[in-house]
C-alpha cells in the first residue's frame, strides 16, 4: 500500500495544518510573555549576550523550558530582546558551552535534559538546626573582608552596637553541587573575629566560628522580606538583575543577651523554600525557644 506523501509547506494529514499554525502561533505567544527587553539592563557590566543567557538559563533549570523543547530561532529571540542576532548567538553558543542546550544545523537549538537543581528546606520550629544541617551539605566561597565601623555600615541599631564599634564585614557566597544558593553579608564584632582569624572564613559556617572565638549563639531573632537582585548580587548568584531574592536578616546573640554577629543573606527563590507549622494555643506544644543553626 502506498504510503501518502507530505509536501514540505503542508501539515501531515495526522495534523491539519490549522491546528500547526495555531500551535506556533501559542508557542511564540508563551515566548513573547515570557521574553521581553525590559529583562535586560544595558547599564551593567554584564554584557547583553550573558544577560540573555542568564534568562534563557534559568528558564531551563527552573523547568519553565522542558527537556526536549525547541527554543526559538535567533532571529526571533533577537527580536523579543529587542538585541541583534549575533549577540543572541553569543548566548546560545554559552548555553550549548554549559550543556545546557545542544544546536542542530537544520533543526534549531534543543534543550538538553538536565536533572533538576535541589532546593533547599529550612524550618522555623527547628531554624538552627536545619542551617546547620545546610552549612553541612553546601560549600562557602570568600568574596571579601574588610573592617568598618558599626555606624558607617549602618547596622549599629540593629546590632545594639555603639556607631564607633569595630566590625570585621564579610562577604561570602554558599554554594550546593556547585551552583549558586546564597549570597551572604556577615558583621561580627572585631574582637571576636580577631580569635578566629581570616583564613578560616572561606571554608567554615558562622556558628562554628563564633563557639571557636568563645562565643556561642544562643538565640536568633530574624526578619524575612522579597528583595529585586541588585546587579552585583545577581552577578555573584547567576541570576538577571532584578530577579526575585528571599532576604533573611538575622541577629545572632550569646547567652547574655549581647548580639555577637549580625547576618544579611539573600537567597534564589529557585533553590530555597522555608517551611512553617503552626499550632494553635495549647496544641501539641510547642518549644518557647527552638534551637538554631546558622548558615552562613
Amino acid at each position: 500500500m502506498k504510503r501518502p506523501s507530505v509536501s514540505k509547506d503542508k501539515a501531515p494529514a495526522s495534523e491539519p495544518a490549522h491546528l500547526v499554525a495555531a500551535s506556533k502561533e501559542t508557542a511564540h505567544a508563551i515566548w513573547v510573555a515570557r521574553i521581553f527587553p525590559a529583562l535586560l539592563d544595558e547599564g551593567m557590566r554584564t554584557p547583553l549576550y550573558h544577560q540573555i543567557y542568564l534568562v534563557l538559563r534559568n528558564l531551563i533549570q527552573n523547568g519553565t523550558v522542558a527537556a526536549g523543547a525547541l527554543l526559538p530561532g535567533e532571529k526571533v529571540l533577537a527580536e523579543l530582546f529587542d538585541v541583534s542576532r549575533i549577540t543572541v548567538k553569543r548566548a546560545l553558543n554559552e548555553l550549548a558551552a554549559e550543556a545546557f542546550v545542544s544546536r542542530h544545523r537544520g533543526l534549531g537549538t534543543v534543550v538538553v535534559g538536565r536533572s533538576a537543581l535541589p532546593v533547599v528546606r529550612s524550618s522555623f520550629d527547628n531554624l538552627l538546626e536545619s542551617l546547620h544541617q545546610m552549612g553541612l551539605a553546601t560549600e562557602l566561597e570568600l568574596l571579601d573582608m574588610q573592617e568598618v565601623l558599626a555606624g558607617a555600615a549602618g547596622v549599629s541599631s540593629a546590632m545594639g552596637l555603639a556607631p564607633d564599634t569595630e566590625l570585621q564585614r564579610v562577604v561570602r557566597r554558599r554554594k550546593l553541587e556547585g551552583e549558586p544558593l546564597s549570597y551572604l553579608i556577615t558583621f561580627t564584632p572585631r574582637a571576636l573575629a580577631k580569635r578566629y582569624g581570616g583564613e578560616a572564613l572561606s571554608g567554615a559556617p558562622s556558628l562554628a566560628l563564633l563557639e571557636r572565638a568563645g562565643a556561642e549563639a544562643l538565640e536568633a531573632e530574624q526578619w524575612i522580606t522579597a528583595v529585586c537582585a541588585e546587579p552585583h548580587v545577581a552577578s555573584a548568584l547567576g541570576v538577571v538583575a532584578g530577579a526575585a531574592l528571599l532576604k533573611i536578616e538575622r541577629v545572632l546573640r550569646d547567652a547574655s543577651g549581647e548580639t555577637v554577629q549580625l547576618i544579611q543573606g539573600f537567597y534564589r527563590s529557585d533553590r530555597f523554600q522555608y517551611h512553617v507549622l503552626n499550632y494553635s494555643p495549647g496544641v501539641r506544644g510547642v518549644a518557647a525557644h527552638p534551637a538554631i543553626r546558622d548558615d552562613s
